[in-house]
């Protein structure tokens, strides 16, 4: 489960980017939802990298 963690953000920034598409949205006024997406997995690779260094006997 955890070597699939990869596809998380590719899995985002794809449906927001159908989500744009959807509603004609273009991709310069949704470039603030792909910058959120990657500060939100970036965060949550640093927390897991961390806990994996604070359990690592």
């Amino acid at each position: 489960m955890v070597r699939l963690l990869f596809l998380l953000p590719i899995l985002m920034c794809l449906g927001w980017y159908l989500f744009l598409r959807h509603y004609r949205i273009p991709l310069q006024q949704g470039k603030k939802g792909f910058i959120y997406i990657a500060a939100f997995n970036l965060i949550l690779a640093l927390i897991l990298w961390l806990l994996l260094f604070l359990t690592n006997p």
